[in-house]
């Protein structure tokens, strides 16, 4: 639909460097993985503040294009409105926007405003749900306007919790709601190896449910350090992204100070796993094993003589991530886009902030394969350069009602548009 792309200075990228008076575009990276291209990004005149004053290059599928659609500064979330607005959270501002497509750019506005870090958006009907930091609320969306505010989750943790003393590391929650009505949100850790979450009242490091039509939340998983990935999958099940522990301990006898380091680099995996009643995903008496080893690992420095938890006893998690490459934003698509992209998971991976070198920031895509989730691959990449600095930080990617996918990037400030041949 020529309504919703984003116009540019010209077709071709030479035209469009020369025509919006910009330089030579870039270099393409050294390498990119299998079935991606190097493709510039088009950013449309008005759009054009750093990092877009200088020539970009993603790694997209061949023959597929990306533009800045817009830029909002510390964009997080997105959800697709029953009226095919995009709403994006900024719980920078404490604020929900509202972005109509439109020629030349989105009509923007803002939805709602002066909450308490707004970061998850989930949609049931005409109902939409918010995630505060300290509550998760329901409004009337009425198109431009969402009201009839209801707390259906309050008092949450946070920064402001009297208990926590202003420490809180994992403060933002996300919201997804299933086929049946129920509403599921996610209350991340205090801090890396905060024990204690396990008992707290309110629950942390949990992914809690209310039941169809309201009532009392309760933990539905246990162990989840951060599940900021959080939706329902093609079949109705319930899926979490988690940003798992950071210096784990190595268990290995007498090893160098080198080995150490490749240790926890690659050490745990982040998590993607389907959530059942009473799930236990370990944290953070038990790891996710490392390639070629799914079962679950006794973390020595928390759980030394395995008294803690039974780490074997705990299913494999689904599918996993390299050690801290931080999954955020979890969607998924069922058959609205072409294939191999047709139906899985767009998992923002806004990539590693204390490795060496740096795990790159990039969209991944997980194909849906009988009923679960097959192998992680890059759908969207080069954010990060050779030498570790980044242009982008991907948060979060959901399918268009225009068969393309929306990207928000909190890194550098912008809603990107992907887009398959033709569309």
């Amino acid at each position: 639909m020529p309504g919703w792309r984003a116009r540019v200075c010209g077709a071709a990228a030479a035209v469009l460097m020369a025509a919006c008076g910009h330089p030579a575009p870039p270099a393409p990276p050294a390498s990119a993985p299998s079935g991606l291209k190097p493709a510039t990004v088009a950013v449309p005149a008005g759009l054009d503040d750093a990092p877009f004053d200088t020539p970009r290059q993603a790694l997209v599928p061949s023959g597929w294009s990306m533009s800045v659609w817009a830029r909002i500064p510390k964009a997080r979330l997105a959800a697709w409105a029953p009226d095919g607005a995009l709403l994006v959270s900024v719980p920078a501002a404490g604020q929900v926007l509202r972005l109509v497509p439109a020629e030349p750019g989105p009509q923007r506005s803002v939805l709602l405003d002066g909450l308490d870090q707004p970061h998850g958006l989930a949609f049931d009907g005409g109902r939409l749900y918010v995630a505060e930091s300290d509550a998760i609320d329901a409004f009337d969306y009425r198109g431009p306007v969402a009201d009839g505010r209801r707390v259906v989750a309050g008092g949450l943790p946070d920064t402001r919790s009297p208990e926590l003393g202003g420490a809180y590391a994992h403060a933002l929650k996300s919201v997804a709601v299933d086929r049946d009505g129920a509403v599921y949100f996610s209350i991340g850790s205090t801090g890396n190896i905060t024990a204690e979450d396990r008992t707290a009242q309110p629950p942390r490091a949990t992914i809690m449910r209310i039941p169809p039509g309201g009532g009392p939340e309760s933990p539905f998983a246990t162990g989840v350090r951060n599940g900021t990935g959080l939706a329902v999958a093609p079949d109705g099940s319930v899926w979490t992204a988690v940003n798992n522990r950071d210096q784990i301990a190595d268990p290995r006898p007498g090893p160098s100070y080198a080995d150490v380091n490749d240790y926890v680099n690659d050490n745990p995996p982040e998590s993607l796993a389907r959530l059942t009643p009473g799930r236990e995903l370990g944290w953070p008496y038990c790891n996710p094993g490392a390639e070629g080893q799914p079962a679950f690992t006794r973390d020595v420095q928390t759980n030394a003589d395995g008294s803690k938890l039974d780490c074997g006893a705990l299913p494999p998690v689904e599918q996993t991530l390299g050690a801290h490459s931080a999954p955020l934003g979890l969607s998924f698509t069922d058959g609205a886009l072409p294939p191999p992209y047709a139906s899985g998971a767009l998992v923002g991976v806004h990539g590693s902030w204390n490795r060496t070198p740096p795990r790159a920031p990039e969209v991944s895509f997980f194909s849906w394969e009988n009923g679960t989730l097959g192998p992680q691959r890059t759908l969207v990449g080069g954010f990060q350069d050779q030498d570790g600095s980044r242009w982008g930080r991907p948060v979060a990617a959901v399918a268009g009602p225009d068969g393309a996918f929306y990207i928000t990037d909190d890194y550098a400030g912008a809603v990107y548009r992907l887009a398959p041949p033709g569309r």
